[in-house]
């Protein structure tokens, strides 16, 4: 059965239990904050259902540092290459990116690199940042190895996505947030969770033979037996070459750009198997909208390009044209009151996260 709490609810829940752990309070506050914001935008794959799998697990497996320490490695008056340490990717990220706002307020663009992260939740929160400051948000992550290139079966480059958040005069900006696969993990541990099989062309095997089964599938893809398709899908009939271009992008930005770690190297694993920091890398950008037009007359462009695209002419049986960021928007007006879906998995994992730590006020 599915029920419903409140953003606010688990969103304190997830912060004590992060101060349980050992992260303080300021940077709880900040990875709590940018893991609701995913359930906030409906985008069930990077919020609450992952904060014990991918945040607290690791750090009780040591493989991931509570306490961030971020170290300046390079920096120029437009640049800057940071160090995570293998903190919260969160705290890094958030960093980096009022990095590249200050640097852009300064002189028009800014542009961080980091090595030696962890996930950092939706890339959309960081380039949502930069929107909000009249700016355009450029960002993208590398992650373990999920996608075969096209023609090729084992996994080698990670969802990698590559997102962009951009200023407009609408009640919500212009957040293009998507991995370059066509799908990610994520979403797939919702399917697991549901029980439900995924759609064909998601997931190849060795053989490059296409798999739905659910059953196995998380753990398939750890070992490598599975992998995910580039965006576009198979083979280059559907241009799945394209996707495969861009996530080679992102990687090399991600990795190359601030000497950081990638590909095969991002498993998670050392030589003899045992659990490490995964080391991701990110990048983020920021350019100064104010530095080529009055930020007014661009909101009102950027503005007039959505509603043009969708008054279009629609396909039959389609009832409204969509533009990136919009039904996220919508999802959060809908139901800001109702709060976060919850299954009978995630219920039982965040319950008993409160009573292995004694929380009170909290029912689930």
């Amino acid at each position: 059965m599915v029920i419903y709490r409140g953003f606010d609810v688990l969103e304190s829940l997830m912060r004590e239990v992060f101060t349980k752990n050992g992260v303080p309070e300021g940077d709880a506050g900040i990875c709590a904050e940018i893991l609701i914001e995913s359930d906030k935008r409906g985008i069930e794959s990077h919020g609450v259902g992952r904060f014990k799998p991918i945040y607290i697990d690791r750090i009780r497996d040591g493989i991931l540092n509570p306490v961030t320490k971020i170290d300046i490695v390079r920096e120029g008056p437009t640049t800057a290459v940071l160090d995570g340490n293998d903190g919260m990717g969160h705290v890094i990220g958030k960093k980096a990116m009022e990095t590249a706002i200050e640097k852009a307020g300064k002189l028009g663009m800014g542009m961080v690199a980091v090595r030696n992260s962890s996930h950092y939740g939706i890339a959309g929160y960081y380039a949502t940042m930069a929107a909000k400051r009249g700016m355009i948000g450029i960002t993208g992550t590398n992650a373990r190895p999920s996608i075969a290139p096209t023609n090729g079966v084992e996994a080698m480059l990670g969802t990698n996505p590559l997102t962009f958040g951009i200023p407009t005069d609408e009640e919500f900006d212009f957040i293009l947030d998507c991995a370059t696969s066509v799908t990610q993990r994520g979403k797939i541990e919702v399917y697991d969770r549901e029980g439900k099989d995924v759609p064909s062309g998601w997931v190849i095997g060795r053989d490059g033979n296409g798999v739905t089964d659910i059953n196995g599938m998380l753990s398939g893809l750890d070992k490598g037996e599975l992998a995910l398709t580039p965006l576009g899908g198979l083979g280059e009939l559907t241009a799945g070459y394209k996707g495969y271009g861009y996530a080679t992008v992102v990687e090399m930005l991600s990795a190359a750009l601030a000497g950081g770690m990638f590909m095969k190297a991002l498993n998670g694993k050392d030589e003899m198997g045992n659990k490490r920091p995964y080391g991701l890398g990110h990048f983020f950008i920021a350019i100064d909208v104010g530095a080529f037009i009055d930020i007014a007359d661009f909101k009102k462009a950027t503005g007039d390009i959505l509603r043009g695209l969708r008054a279009s002419e629609r396909m039959p049986g389609c009832e409204r044209i969509f533009t990136a960021g919009e039904k996220e928007y919508l999802y959060y007006t809908e139901n800001r009151d109702r709060g976060v879906p919850l299954n009978d998995a995630m219920q039982g994992i965040l319950r008993g996260l409160i009573v292995e730590y004694g929380l009170k006020g909290y029912e689930i």
